[in-house]
């Protein structure tokens, strides 16, 4: 339009300096406001004689004005941009795409054309608004690399998708290599993916909401559990203190009994020195009778009083009695030593209780989806576990530690190769007060031997007296465990068990495998048989002569490998151990052995 060549002043009146309102021309060419003009000539009436106020040439009679259609049109878009600027152009930044028009600094690009493959800046995309062939091009908001919207071999527009090759192709390619493939246009496509992108972006959106539910619940599942853990730290804050005032009381009460005693047996001990004592004078006294009696030498005198004399003294009140020379409080010391152990050994019981109770507090837990394919189930071991695992504590200040246990620990994947096993190792040695009569100890009680001859062991309650088994001495919880066994000369059982498992009598229940528990392995040269409460798996694997054994203690897993060159799965127990195990071994044969290999 003619607009966009002139500037505002020049459409402005210059009586009220506005832009022309209702404009009109007089004879000189010159343009006003049709009211600025008129109230001008209304003055000069009475003289009739009318000039123009810019260049004072006069007019007689007084001229007769018409509004000029084309200026009143060009003053009114002038108006209207008054009213409704245009929106101020920014340069374009590192950010923005550039306008391809601008010359200089360039101006940014509002508009993209598909179809000239251009940008334009406000300024220079109004032509496709205006221009009619223009207006039929397809603009979209700006885009970058437009360039990509050419075909590499043709340079024409992409504006094809080839459904066989999934790409977006040009006329001409759908005339050559895509002759044959599967074509329709970019927008048909587009119309039949925007319903796909549709439902995705509805699941997402769904997710989103779902995901915004599971954050609110965690932070009121988060709040409740650091209240309910307030709450319980306190409480069992005063159930410690009250046990903690019990056993002081116990204390108090040992002590004054032994006070007591003391003190009773101290008073006996004294009542009876000071009757001894007056008994003392009164023997010397007949003594010294008794003396001058038998020097005499007046055999009548003699005769009168040895009777009297010679009467055995009264015993009076007091009886005969044996001192026990040997006296003391030894007795009450192991009594009391007693006490503690039993105290310990059930709060370390009734402490797996309470940390077994503790893990299944948990804010989540993670639910793995069912494996869709042989490559998903390979992958079952990278899941990760979430589980409380609390050390066992030793003395009163863990026990009140008990709130700082982390919420969560990862647990880390099975590991894949021998070397990932032996960062798992650790030492076992065989405890000589379980292990049967017909066992040998060597190697610093790290091989055992079956012997016809037996073994000279003391007597102890942990022994196995029936069957030919022993145990380790260290109990193995709260982490991962890894350890090689070699065995030869017959058919061992290499197990784990809980420390209660029965050690007297020839019950089966007694037998590592064959209760509730403990788990077990046991080898042959041909064969395996896994065991646990007496149920029974047979496996059919490679001879091995080295057994490793894996735990994985918080994950619930006890896996058995053949070792070679590679380790062989043999079998694997998934459960949930509740106590410390011991490492077990069972032999069949006589000079059979088993050896708990050195790995470090």
């Amino acid at each position: 339009m003619a607009s966009n060549l002139w500037s505002e002043d020049q459409f402005s009146c210059s009586v009220c300096l506005e832009i022309l309102k209702d404009p009109v021309t007089t004879a000189c060419g010159h343009s006003y406001c049709m009211g600025c003009i008129k109230n001008c000539w209304d003055q000069t009436d009475h003289t009739g004689v009318y000039s123009c106020p810019q260049c004072r040439e006069t007019f007689t009679p007084r001229p007769v004005l018409c509004r000029n259609t084309m200026l009143a049109e060009i003053a009114g878009e002038f108006k209207r941009r008054r009213l409704n600027p245009p929106p101020a152009q920014s340069y374009a930044g590192p950010e923005d795409v550039p306008c391809d028009f601008c010359t200089g600094r360039k101006f940014k690009a509002v508009k993209s054309c598909l179809t000239c493959l251009a940008s334009y800046c406000e300024t220079h995309v109004k032509p496709h608004s205006e221009v009619t062939p223009l207006k039929r091009h397809k603009l979209v908001n700006a885009i970058g690399n437009l360039e990509q919207k050419l075909c590499a071999e043709h340079q024409k527009v992409l504006e094809v998708f080839c459904r066989t090759d999934q790409t977006c192709i040009c006329l001409l390619c759908t005339d050559e290599e895509h002759k044959s493939h599967d074509t329709v246009s970019a927008e048909a496509e587009r119309t039949g993916k925007q319903k796909q992108l549709g439902d995705t972006q509805t699941e997402i959106q769904q997710r989103i909401q779902e995901r915004l539910k599971e954050i609110e619940d965690l932070k009121q599942t988060v709040k409740s559990l650091k209240r309910s853990a307030c709450i319980e730290i306190k409480e069992s804050e005063k159930i410690f203190t009250e046990l903690i005032r019990s056993i002081e009381k116990i204390h108090t009460e040992v002590i004054e009994l032994i006070g007591a005693n003391e003190k009773a047996a101290v008073n006996q001990a004294e009542g009876r020195m000071k009757k001894l004592e007056q008994e003392i004078p009164e023997l010397r006294r007949r003594n010294a009778e008794l003396k001058q009696l038998s020097e005499t030498e007046d055999h009548i005198h003699f005769l009168q009083n040895f009777q009297p004399l010679c009467a055995p003294p009264e015993a009076g009140d007091l009886p005969s009695f044996t001192v026990n020379t040997e006296i003391s409080f030894v007795a009450v010391r192991k009594a009391v030593s007693e006490l503690k152990d039993h105290i310990e050994d059930f709060c370390k019981g009734e402490l797996v209780k309470i940390t077994k109770t503790v893990n299944e507090v948990a804010v989540y837990s993670l639910q793995a989806p069912e494996p869709r394919n042989r490559a998903e189930f390979f992958k079952l071991n990278e899941v990760a576990v979430y589980s409380l695992q609390a050390p066992e504590l030793r003395n009163r200040a863990e026990f009140l530690k008990l709130n700082e246990v982390a919420v969560y620990s990862l647990q880390a994947p099975e590991p894949r190769n021998r070397a990932e096993f032996l960062k798992y190792s650790c030492q076992l040695t065989l405890d000589p007060n379980t292990v049967h009569r017909n066992l040998c100890l060597s190697e610093g009680n790290r091989k055992v031997t079956w012997r016809r001859e037996t073994q000279r062991y003391t007597d102890h309650p942990e022994r196995f007296d029936s069957w030919p088994q022993g145990l380790c001495r260290e109990g193995l919880s709260g982490t991962c465990c890894y350890w090689e066994i070699e065995w030869s000369g017959g058919w061992p059982d290499i197990g784990l068990t809980y420390k209660g498992i029965s050690r007297k009598g020839g019950d089966r229940s007694c037998r590592l495998g064959f209760n509730d528990k403990s788990w077990s392995l046991s080898c042959s040269d041909s064969s395996y048989t896994a065991r646990h409460n007496n149920n029974e798996t047979a496996i059919t694997a490679p001879h091995s002569p080295r057994i490793g054994v894996y735990l994985d203690f918080n994950a619930g897993t006890l896996s058995f490998y053949g070792v070679s060159d590679t380790m062989t799965l043999l079998h694997r127990f998934q459960t949930t151990f509740t106590e410390p195990l011991y490492p077990g071994f069972r032999l069949w044969v006589y000079d059979s052995t088993v050896t708990i290999c050195q790995l470090n």
